[in-house]
């Protein structure tokens, strides 16, 4: 058998023993994967070993259809996390699960290094991506075009933690003082016009259009339509080949787009790990919805990790139940697509960083394609192996 053709049938074999490993997880009730005793609509991975220490999952659905996508991946001295919350169907969030971290492999390969033009890069190649796939298939599924995902993305390597996003899913870590104390640094920056800083930057972008940000019912949205300033597709506000029939009154523009509105350049940042890292929690906006920074990092520091991201999850539900005067068991008994109403998909992955286990920069090679340790969260019963970075 050829090398290539047999790294592609491992890569299928172990895709289907871990989908197969986790349904068992499920269907017996097992604490470390699957579904949640009291929550049917939630499941996590409590707890697994990453390159530099261990990680924590937990996703809970609220959409008909989950739009969220996460994975993380490692290998002997690196680690990927990706946060994908989608909008108008999980398309983007899942080709992008499906790509991005396989550009930032090759590109890291070819540089002989990872940087933030690769990560940059990586971004821009699956932005393309997605618009080729929408460019073949809109004609068959117009709403392909309106199908757009906020993007989060952490990659651990030589002591070293490269984030990008677009969006506002957020990455936040817990630095602990001399004191013993918790504090939370929030790492990226939302991408959201609920925020002044958004708007100004979108107004000295298009200083032209007046509609550029509208305060539709109480909320201040682009174009009057969409929240998120930057994301992966939403085709139809960047590219006028990708406009929408007008028949289509919720994506409706009152005018022919002239030039884009949203963009998918990320935000990245870099930084050098310190002795106070304890962790870093990953999220879509779901959860930041219901928690600050600093009450995430607090429940994080004083639980134990097992199942931490589990917790983190009811806590958000918790709170989201509390400023309806509900209970959260009323909450979970709610069906998919009618939790909508009271929250949104959320999902969490939170990565304790175990400072001995950094390798040193010499130590460390470029990424490289492997089969192991890897977990992918599409649903409740999607769970599954794929190449992962080491």
């Amino acid at each position: 058998m050829w090398p290539w053709l047999e790294k592609i049938a491992s890569a299928c074999w172990d895709r289907v023993r871990r989908y197969s490993l986790t349904r068992r997880d499920e269907d017996n009730g097992g604490s470390g994967s699957g579904a949640d005793a009291d929550d049917l609509l939630l499941w996590s991975r409590d707890i697994a070993r990453h390159a530099a220490g261990e990680f924590s999952f937990a996703v809970v659905q609220a959409n008909e259809v989950l739009e969220d996508h996460s994975q993380v991946e490692t290998g002997a001295a690196s680690t990927f996390v990706g946060v994908y919350d989608g909008h108008g169907g999980a398309e983007a969030s899942r080709f992008i699960s499906n790509h991005l971290s396989a550009h930032i492999v090759r590109l890291a390969q070819e540089s002989g290094t990872v940087s933030e033009d690769v990560v940059r890069n990586a971004f821009s190649a699956t932005e393309q991506g997605f618009l080729s796939l929408v460019r073949r298939t809109h004609l068959i599924k117009p709403s392909i075009a309106a199908i757009g995902s906020c993007c989060l993305v952490g990659v651990i390597w030589r002591k070293t933690l490269y984030l990008a996003n677009l969006g506002d899913s957020r990455a936040v870590v817990g630095c602990v003082t001399g004191s013993n104390k918790i504090v939370a640094e929030q790492l990226t920056r939302d991408h959201n016009a609920s925020i002044e800083e958004v708007r100004q930057e979108l107004r000295s972008l298009h200083p032209d259009d007046s509609q550029i940000v509208v305060l539709k019912n109480g909320v201040w949205r682009i174009k009057g339509i969409i929240q998120v300033s930057r994301s992966i597709g939403d085709a139809y506000l960047k590219q006028q080949e990708f406009a929408l029939d007008p028949s289509i009154t919720r994506f409706h523009l009152s005018e022919p787009l002239r030039r884009p509105v949203l963009t998918s350049e990320p935000s990245i940042c870099t930084r050098l790990l310190r002795p106070q890292d304890s962790f870093v929690i990953f999220a879509s906006d779901g959860l930041w919805e219901h928690l600050t920074n600093q009450q995430a990092v607090e429940i994080v520091h004083s639980s134990p990790r097992e199942g931490i991201a589990r917790r983190l999850v009811k806590a958000a539900l918790k709170e989201a139940a509390r400023k309806r005067e509900m209970r959260y068991s009323d909450i979970t008994r709610l069906e998919k697509g009618v939790r909508r109403f009271f929250h949104d998909d959320i999902t969490v992955v939170v990565v304790f960083i175990d400072h001995g286990l950094l390798q040193e920069g010499n130590n460390a090679s470029a990424p490289e394609l492997s089969v192991r340790g890897f977990v992918d969260s599409g649903g409740p019963s999607t769970f599954s192996g794929l190449n992962s970075i080491s």
